[in-house]
């Protein structure tokens, strides 16, 4: 990444922030007067059950939803107030959000053009995420774990300073998995905030510095990965466990804090 890391710490301004951020559909409300702040420079995992509000939260910080009340600000701003948003803020949010028929290459050049990017600006995330070899075959025809990494390609198109992924390493083997936990890491390494929603709490145990949790649509915890765990584990065990047995400790305590929030169960 050619940036320089001094350019993207912007202060003690956060990069992300939601103020009160309420949404509803109906009757049910599904992002509930939440009020947060990510910061650059570390990995932030956000964490909840299936249906806590994690994806609409993300919509609403790109603008791809109104809320009902309450602010969702980028650097300070709505996400539509931003000029050249994709050098400030970079998303994932579906893997197979393209034209099946396009190329990769294609599919990127035109997200370049439409932002008045570099051309040579698409080579160079296509040879970031490893797909140079196959970037001239239909994207319609590539596995879900190419799609991610496609995807995660158009995120990072534009250099942005802040970068959101919506469960990133769904369908990407092992070594996938590695790759883009080291560019997670490598990216915050550099000043830029990372917001990553996961499932995988063995994942978030070894790569987030810092932690959200929801469940139904309200803020349950905001802090460091390790104070999260000793906050919500057995003391005693969590005195006397290795580090080896991290992410164990993280889902123990992930399920403890966020068992009243899951609105379903197995009968």
């Amino acid at each position: 990444m050619p940036k320089n890391t001094e350019n993207l710490r912007r202060g003690h301004a956060p990069a992300i922030e939601a103020r009160g951020l309420t949404k509803s559909y109906g009757s049910k409300t599904v992002v509930d007067g939440l009020d947060f702040q990510v910061h650059a420079g570390r990995v932030t995992g956000f964490l909840g059950p299936n249906g806590a509000g994690k994806s609409t939260t993300m919509r609403l910080l790109l603008g791809l939803e109104r809320p009902d009340s309450g602010q969702a600000l980028i650097e300070g701003r709505p996400y539509a107030e931003l000029t050249a948003p994709l050098s400030h803020v970079g998303a994932l949010l579906e893997a197979k959000a393209f034209h099946k028929g396009r190329s990769a290459r294609n599919h990127l050049l035109a997200l370049a053009q439409s932002q008045a990017l570099p051309e040579r600006r698409v080579d160079e995330v296509l040879d970031l995420v490893g797909l140079h070899d196959v970037a001239g075959k239909r994207a319609g025809g590539y596995s879900l774990g190419m799609a991610q990494r496609l995807g995660i390609a158009a995120a990072l198109l534009g250099d942005p300073r802040i970068v959101l992924l919506d469960e990133p390493v769904n369908g990407l083997d092992p070594e996938g998995v590695f790759w883009i936990r080291n560019l997670m890491k490598r990216l915050a390494a550099e000043g830029r905030a990372v917001l990553v929603s996961s499932h995988l709490m063995n994942e978030m145990a070894v790569t987030a510095d810092h932690l959200m949790v929801i469940g139904r649509g309200r803020l349950l915890a905001d802090c460091g990965t390790a104070e999260f765990i000793e906050r919500h584990t057995d003391p005693a065990v969590y005195a006397a466990t290795p580090d080896v047995a991290r992410p164990a400790l993280l889902e123990e305590a992930f399920m403890r804090l966020t068992a009243s929030a899951v609105e379903y169960s197995a009968r």
